[in-house]
């Protein structure tokens, strides 16, 4: 065995002590943390929008198509995409969009998905990859549309993490923290969007699930 296979070796047989983690995190104290805004969701509006995503509000989850459909028209994008499997059922066709409940493809433009969260300090969104939540919906397309509700808005990366570990236990494999359109400023220090994925994120809050 080389090095590299003795290292690799060592690992493995290594498996993580779950209690003894799960100890860990129950009793060790948090770090200093920014005071908590007392409206989480205009403070994580502003801070979404500081990083260059589009926010709109919809007083119920049966208006955000509508409200997608308008915001394509304006930026001249096109009427069809695709969405998580929870959101099929929404009134696609009657807001003149063309929606198909299944993963992106390298052709889809538009990606439409929900949020397991959202983090007001940093206007960044939290999405967990799995069969019904598939990631390739938020990364692949140009445009990347999330459905937040804002009971579903949380304070810090912290808080986040805590309500994942309280309603998962174990993360699921894939954890996606997704802060505005992909950007990259390494071709001379110029920052341009859509370098790795999404050149525009829209976030859709809605107030009632109905």
């Amino acid at each position: 065995m080389n090095a590299r296979e003795r290292i690799l070796a060592r690992i493995a047989s290594r498996k993580p002590d779950s209690d003894a983690l799960g100890h860990h995190l129950a009793t060790h104290p948090r770090g200093p943390q920014p005071p908590v805004p007392c409206d989480l969701k205009k403070h994580f509006a502003e801070r979404a929008r500081k990083l260059s995503s589009d926010v709109v509000e919809a007083d119920q989850l049966s208006h955000a198509p509508g409200l997608i459909a308008d915001y394509l028209q304006q930026k001249m994008l096109p009427m069809q995409g695709v969405c998580w499997p929870a959101l099929a059922d929404l009134p696609w066709l009657e807001a003149g969009l063309n929606i198909e409940a299944r993963p992106a493809r390298d052709r889809d433009l538009v990606g439409i998905t929900g949020a397991f969260c959202a983090i007001a300090e940093t206007g960044t969104l939290l999405l967990l990859g799995g069969e019904l939540t598939p990631a390739s919906t938020s990364l692949l397309p140009e445009t990347h549309v999330a459905i937040v509700h804002p009971h579903r808005i949380v304070a810090t990366m912290e808080d986040a993490w805590e309500l994942l570990r309280r309603e998962f236990g174990t993360p699921p494999r894939t954890v996606n923290f997704i802060s505005g359109p992909s950007r990259t400023a390494d071709i001379e220090q110029t920052v341009t969007l859509g370098a790795h994925g999404p050149y525009r994120v829209l976030v859709v809050l809605v107030q009632s699930a109905i």
